[in-house]
């Protein structure tokens, strides 16, 4: 998994992997959520992974937008 920035220094979550058509993201507690195109729809998953790499705002982005929107908990 990549580091995540944290640009704004606020962000819960530590690191993400970019696939095709999905994002993991670690968060700081140490979980594990896994989103697809399926799970969360395309357009947000291009977000994702545009904040992702971006290194700020993809906290935000689920905790508005995308909710509980994963395919599963990884762990």
């Amino acid at each position: 998994m990549d580091r995540y920035k944290n640009l704004s220094g606020k962000s819960n979550i530590v690191a993400y992997e970019i696939g095709d058509g999905a994002i993991t993201v670690q968060f700081g507690d140490g979980s594990v959520y896994f989103y697809t195109n399926q799970s969360a729809g395309a357009p947000s998953i291009n977000e994702m992974q545009r904040l992702a790499i971006a290194g700020q705002g993809l906290n935000s982005f689920i905790g508005r937008v995308v909710k509980k929107g994963y395919a599963r908990k990884v762990r």
